[in-house]
C-alpha cells in the first residue's frame, strides 16, 4: 500500500484518508474515489488529496478483518461476529460461558504486523449473552496478503466459547448465634443464574462438622457450594474437614486472589464442592466467581491453575470487607 498525497487526478480508485467538506457535501474518510468524487474534488479547487493506493500484493481492510475472524472462531460455537465494517469484526458471544484464549497463538497473530491486531477479554472471562469476546481492527487501509496469511494460519481456531456443563447446584449455609444467617444466598444465586445454573436446593444447618456432612452426602447435585457462618481459617476447619469426613479429598485451600484467599476446591466422588469464601455475599467480583465459572462450565480447574491465578488476582476493594487491605486513619 502507498500512502501519501497525489494530484487529485491521479486518485481514482484509491481510498480517501481524510475526510474533505465539498459545497454540496462531504466525502469522507475512507471511501473508495470514483470519477463523480473526483469530479466534484477539481470542481472544488482541490488539486491534491491524501490516499491510500492498494497495490496487487494488498488485502483490503474489511475483507482481511473478515478472513481473520472466521479464523478465529474456526470450530468454535457459541459465539458471532459482526460485519466487517472500517477494517472491524467485533466477536460476540450468543450465550453465557466462559472466553477459552489459545495465548500463544493470539500473541503471534499481533506480532506478525502491527496493523493487524486482535483485542480480548482475558482467558476465562465470564460472558453473558451479546458480551463481546474480541475485536479485530485492521489499523492500516489494507495489508499484505502474505501477512495476513501468515496471520490466518496462526489465529486457527484461538478463540472459544465454554458453556456451562452443570445442570444443578446446592447451596449449604452453615449458622452460629449472631452471624450473618442466609445473607448472601441471593448474591450467590444470582451468580448462578448469570451462568444458566439453577439453584436446586438451600439447606441451613449449624456451624459444625458433623452437620454439615451429613448435608454435602444428602446433596443431589453435581454442584455443592458451601457458604459457612465462620470463616473457614486452615484445611482443618469445619467446612474441608466435612467434605473430608463425607469420604471427599480437598484440592486447593486457599487462593492467592484477594478478595478471595478463604476459598476451597474439593471433590466427592463426582460431586464438586466449593467452599466459598465470606466475600462471596456481596456481589462484587472475587475469587470465588473466577472458580465457579470455571467448575461450571466444564474447564478443569487444579491446585496449580488456582496458584496461577495470583497474577492479575489484585481485586478491587469492596465496602463490605471486614478487614480493608487500607485501614482509614
Amino acid at each position: 500500500m502507498k500512502f501519501g498525497p497525489v494530484p487529485t487526478g491521479d486518485a481514482l480508485g484509491c481510498v480517501l484518508a481524510h475526510s474533505i467538506a465539498l459545497p454540496e457535501g462531504r466525502l469522507r474518510k475512507g471511501v473508495v474515489l470514483g470519477a463523480d468524487d473526483i469530479a466534484a474534488l477539481r470542481a472544488a479547487g482541490i488539486g491534491k488529496v491524501i490516499v491510500a493506493a492498494l497495490q496487487p500484493t494488498d488485502v483490503g481492510e474489511n475483507a482481511a478483518a473478515d478472513a481473520l475472524a472466521d479464523a478465529l472462531l474456526e470450530g468454535a460455537t457459541g459465539l458471532r461476529r459482526s460485519a466487517a465494517f472500517t477494517g472491524r469484526v467485533n466477536l460476540i458471544a450468543r450465550a453465557p460461558g466462559l472466553a477459552l484464549l489459545d495465548t500463544d497463538a493470539l500473541h503471534a497473530v499481533n506480532l506478525i504486523d502491527p496493523m493487524i491486531t486482535v483485542a480480548t477479554v482475558p482467558a476465562h472471562h465470564q460472558l453473558r449473552e451479546g458480551d463481546m469476546v474480541a475485536t479485530i481492527k485492521i489499523i492500516s487501509y489494507a495489508v499484505e496478503r502474505d501477512a495476513l496469511a501468515r496471520a490466518v494460519s496462526a489465529a486457527q481456531g484461538a478463540i472459544r466459547h465454554a458453556a456451562p456443563t452443570l445442570e444443578r447446584a446446592t447451596l449449604i449455609i452453615t449458622e452460629i448465634p449472631g452471624g450473618a444467617g442466609e445473607k448472601g444466598r441471593a448474591a450467590v444465586e444470582d451468580r448462578l443464574t448469570a451462568l444458566g445454573v439453577p439453584l436446586d436446593a438451600v439447606v441451613v444447618v449449624p456451624h459444625l462438622q458433623d452437620a454439615l456432612c451429613a448435608a454435602i452426602l444428602r446433596a443431589d447435585t453435581p454442584l455443592v457450594l458451601v457458604l459457612t457462618g465462620s470463616a473457614t481459617s486452615d484445611i482443618a476447619d469445619v467446612a474441608p474437614a466435612a467434605v473430608v469426613q463425607a469420604g471427599g479429598w480437598i484440592e486447593r485451600f486457599g487462593m492467592p486472589v484477594d478478595p478471595g484467599n478463604l476459598l476451597f476446591l474439593g471433590t466427592l466422588g463426582e460431586t464438586l464442592v466449593i467452599g466459598l469464601p465470606g466475600c462471596a455475599r456481596s456481589p462484587a467480583l472475587n475469587g470465588a466467581d473466577w472458580v465457579l465459572g470455571r467448575v461450571v462450565c466444564g474447564v478443569p480447574v487444579s491446585a496449580s491453575d488456582i496458584a496461577a491465578m495470583g497474577v492479575g488476582g489484585l481485586l478491587k476493594e469492596i465496602p463490605s470487607r471486614p478487614q480493608p487491605r487500607r485501614p482509614k486513619g
